[in-house]
């Protein structure tokens, strides 16, 4: 909404459509609870910025704090590592040329056209294939296959490498080339000589503006991130390299070894392995200060592909960032990658916590000393004096109590408000207060006008009559060990505010011993 000045001088206002930021319907935070957890706190010995701290560690009421978020950020990094294991790729690979393998067998069996010295020979170089997947993958690379069935799974052994190893690089790859033509793939290729060009370039600092924008004119779908200038493709793609390389060390030296081997069958060419490799040295390059040397133990029974081994550690990385700022510096949290990890619940608590702690340093309930420590304003301690109030008021029996004196009062004098008349009540009535009760009550009715007790409202009132309350208070060290310590506090803050608000002539006084 805008407030444009007409020629006459007059303010008009102008409205438009909402188009985001903090939603303005929004009830407030409600501090009343938070305040009469850190209060309780300080009053147990804690200085407000820890009694604060210690309030978004545990969490709001119904609500996970920031301790019970970082477990479940560990927990869901347990699980990661315990449920998968990396060899999914392999495992694949294995199962296509097993299926390959006993097609071309069965084929071989019927074929009763084959001459019986080919079909013998043929037989024996199936059977004499090396133990190891990768080098029988690549001496059959020659092999005249006889059942077409045969030869389209092992063609899928060298389309699905190819995908797989697109998918450690480019997320989402290894569905997007499923079923790729010839032509697609070297559009990929083509694609991948680009980047290594100008990241070359960048490298370098040869390259402009122009160059980048040139480039994702050409390849931009292949980036559904929609990078907004070159340094924001190189963080994307970094990161994603940096993941894949760990999750390579991650693996035993026997599966990065049959690996290595299978790239070179990736379609059927090994100029996509160069390729790949020319780009993760180029953006290890670029971006050195990422992590691409650690490892992590997966020890569990679902296997993962390239693809989908790169996410899980990239999934890792986020979960150690997201574990770290919730337990040290929540107010940068990452409430997007708080949701994708832990979900929709765990992002409503983590955003109502850091609500409450800029709502608690913004109202004026928590100030600043001149030290830099953290104080309660008077503001706060009548807010916590009434709650405290109120509470002790809702434990005590209904009979009122008395303050009497010998000594009479000056006046009775008016408050200015009105409560309803309980019984007992000797304060003077409100009748303009009392009488619209009863009008409002039987308007509309027919029946004739008649008060009843309920209608009825008194005028509060002040003695001018001057009291001395002393509050006797044990300091010794049973209370603390028995906890009746912060009782004692809660209950001269509520008598304090008794006094303060309804009693002002009145003057308190604290008593301590300890013997």
């Amino acid at each position: 909404m805008s407030h444009p000045i007409d020629p006459r001088g007059h303010r008009r206002s102008r409205y438009g459509r909402y188009t985001g930021g903090p939603d303005p319907l929004a009830p407030p935070v409600d501090l009343s609870d938070a305040l009469n957890e850190i209060a309780e706190d300080i009053m147990a010995g804690y200085s407000p910025e820890q009694a604060l701290r210690e309030y978004l560690r545990r969490g709001a009421r119904g609500q996970d704090g920031f301790d019970e978020l970082a477990w479940q950020a560990a927990q869901r990094r347990k699980e990661l590592l315990e449920r998968n294991n990396l060899g999914g790729t392999l495992q694949e690979v294995k199962a296509l040329l097993d299926d390959a393998l006993r097609l071309e067998r069965a084929q071989l069996a019927r074929d009763i056209d084959l001459d019986d010295t080919d079909r013998a020979f043929r037989e024996l170089q199936l059977e004499n294939l090396p133990e190891s997947t990768a080098a029988a993958v690549s001496e059959l690379n020659t092999y005249d296959w006889q059942s077409q069935d045969a030869r389209e799974k092992f063609e899928h052994i060298r389309d699905l490498l190819g995908r797989e190893m697109l998918d450690q690089q480019f997320s989402g790859m290894k569905q997007a080339l499923e079923g790729a033509t010839e032509e697609d793939k070297q559009a990929i290729a083509a694609m991948l000589r680009d980047l290594n060009e100008l990241l070359s370039k960048h490298r370098t600092g040869t390259d402009t503006p122009a160059d980048f924008a040139d480039f994702m004119a050409k390849h931009g779908e292949h980036f559904p991130e929609n990078p907004r200038d070159i340094n924001e493709l190189i963080d994307i793609l970094a990161q994603r390299s940096a993941a894949a390389q760990r999750m390579l060390n991650s693996m035993s030296p026997e599966q990065r070894e049959e690996l290595m081997q299978l790239s070179a069958q990736a379609f059927g060419s090994p100029e996509l392995q160069g390729l790949l490799g020319d780009l993760a040295g180029n953006l290890q390059g670029l971006r050195p200060e990422l992590d691409w040397s650690s490892s992590e133990d997966f020890s569990g029974e679902e296997g993962m592909g390239l693809g989908d081994g790169t996410g899980a550690m990239q999934d890792l990385a986020e979960l150690d960032r997201l574990a770290e700022q919730l337990r040290h510096d929540h107010t940068d949290l990452d409430l997007d990658a708080l949701r994708r990890q832990l979900g929709d619940d765990a992002a409503v608590s983590a955003d109502l916590l850091n609500k409450i702690d800029q709502a608690m340093r913004n109202s004026g309930l928590l100030r600043r000393s001149a030290d830099g420590s953290l104080k309660l304003s008077p503001q706060a301690m009548r807010r916590l004096g009434k709650s405290l109030l109120d509470d002790a008021t809702a434990h005590l029996s209904p009979r009122s109590g008395s303050r009497d004196s010998r000594l009479s009062g000056l006046s009775v004098e008016q408050t200015g408000a009105t409560r309803p008349y309980e019984y007992g009540d000797t304060q003077p009535w409100d009748v303009t207060r009392t009488l619209t009760n009863a009008i409002q009550r039987t308007a509309g009715t027919g029946d004739p006008l008649k008060l009843t007790a309920e209608d009825i409202e008194v005028v509060e009132t002040e003695q001018r009559t001057q009291n001395a309350v002393a509050l006797l208070v044990d300091t010794s060290y049973s209370m603390a060990a028995e906890g009746r310590w912060v009782p004692m506090k809660q209950t001269a803050l509520a008598l304090h505010h008794l006094i303060s608000t309804r009693f002002r002539g009145d003057e308190l006084a604290l008593i301590t011993f300890g013997r």
